[in-house]
């Protein structure tokens, strides 16, 4: 071979284009009834999460995040498809006739059907080649027909399926399936849809742990509920760990949130009362989103921004390579500046227990649109005055049939109702609020 020959192939070779990078592995962590400030990270004065506390560490943390309904079906649905619960047609947890009918398998039926006519990201990334797992909590039948590859639910309402059945293992009883799962994966991207029933009732704990948090003065209702965030910040560490001692942290997307917030009941107080699951308040509606992409995502604290879970779903397909479709309302959290220009978000509180599955208006009880400068919009839905919303079979004392203004900034808890004194921003908020129901319905 000449010099010239050799000098150009060398030339050739050192002016190829580097391989391309393989898309992203996707972890999505979703704890299941969580209490927005219940975290190390979130300034909890007892409650000790010190995995998640690393996980922010190296994450950016929206601490103004909220789902769009709190209650678990639909705030759920609402992660694995990107829309409103009002749009994907899951509005609550069970169809009409409450429990004779929570289990019967041709009420549930009806509602996975409707939950199918969603495209979802778990199907799109099966299309875009990912491998994928689902443990935990799932409502919508079989999850390998939404385009999971591996499930430990099996949905079957014949054999006790409704929200979970064998996946509700996961955490409490350790992680071996997801372990399993990712000594199977080789070179394939993979998605992991780890949604534990943790915190969540049966509050259960080890003994080790409910031993920390027995302490004088605290009702032992709230020392259980406090160790099971625990618990549930233990699993998030072994899988963590599961990651690194893979190498698999580097090139994967971590995103986490809760699926609706918490107030435990004790010492007198009931969660009838609590203002926090199945009500339009952020006790209920609030959660922090972490994001983590090595290399990719800037760590940091972001205390202004307001995000959605409804941003997940555009933010694991851009991820993966894929155009999030033009009917998703989220803004991927890829994009900073974006959220950074979002004026408000928005949401719904639907009753339960369904009145009408083909109608999400019929089922309608609450909207809400909160600001970024903190003006929040409680607006009940009056014509559903009746429409029974029960929490825990009780019956919510918190409830209130005219409009509730609040700034959540000044006021975090909602104990300032300032729509007497201000029915100017009432009227502005109830304006935007019915504009955002009429472009999503």
């Amino acid at each position: 071979m000449s010099f010239l020959a050799l000098a150009v192939m060398l030339l050739a070779g050192s002016c190829a284009p580097p391989a391309p990078k393989p898309p992203p592995n996707i972890v999505l962590l979703i704890s299941d009834d969580h209490g927005w400030s219940d975290y190390g990270f979130m300034g909890h004065p007892d409650i000790q999460t010190p995995n998640l506390d690393a996980l922010a560490a190296e994450s950016r943390v929206y601490t103004r995040g909220y789902v769009p309904t709190s209650v678990c079906r639909p705030s759920l649905a609402t992660m694995i498809t990107g829309l409103f619960p009002h749009e994907h047609g899951i509005t609550g947890n069970d169809p009409p006739g409450g429990a004779e009918t929570m289990r019967d398998p041709v009420a549930r039926a009806m509602m996975v059907e409707i939950f199918k006519h969603n495209p979802t990201v778990s199907q799109a990334l099966a299309d875009r080649g990912y491998v994928s797992h689902q443990s935990g909590k799932w409502w919508e039948g079989n999850p390998r027909e939404a385009g999971f590859t591996a499930a430990m639910t099996h949905g079957d309402v014949s054999r006790g399926g409704r929200h979970g059945d064998d996946g509700l293992a996961i955490g409490r009883e350790g992680l071996q399936p997801i372990s399993d799962f990712l000594d199977t994966t080789g070179d394939r991207p993979f998605f992991l849809w780890y949604a534990p029933f943790l915190p969540h009732t049966p509050h259960t704990p080890p003994e080790r742990l409910l031993e920390k948090y027995l302490t004088p003065g605290r009702p032992v209702e709230v020392a259980r509920y406090d160790a099971m965030v625990a618990w549930f910040d233990e699993t998030i560490g072994e899988l963590m760990r599961q990651l690194d001692t893979r190498g698999l942290a580097e090139n994967t997307l971590v995103l986490y949130v809760s699926d609706n917030g918490w107030v435990q009941e004790g010492a007198g107080r009931s969660m009838a009362d609590s203002r926090a699951k199945m009500s339009p308040y952020d006790a209920g509606m609030r959660t922090p989103i972490l994001i983590r992409w090595p290399g990719v995502v800037a760590s940091g604290r972001d205390e202004t921004t307001l995000a959605g879970s409804i941003d997940l779903a555009p933010t694991m397909l851009e991820a993966a390579g894929i155009e999030p479709p033009a009917n998703l309302p989220g803004i991927s959290l890829l994009h900073p500046e974006r959220l950074r220009e979002r004026k408000a978000l928005y949401g719904a509180l639907f009753a339960h227990t369904a009145v009408d599955l083909n109608d999400p208006i019929a089922n309608l009880k609450y909207r809400y649109t909160v600001r970024e400068d903190g003006w929040k919009l409680v607006l009940p839905y009056t014509p559903n005055r009746d429409v029974t919303l029960m929490i825990n079979g009780q019956q919510a004392d918190w409830m209130r049939f005219e409009p509730e203004l609040y700034n959540v900034i000044d006021d975090p808890y909602e104990k300032n109702d300032q729509a007497g004194a201000r029915p100017d921003l009432v009227e502005a908020l109830t304006d935007t609020l019915e504009g955002w129901w009429r472009v999503y319905r």
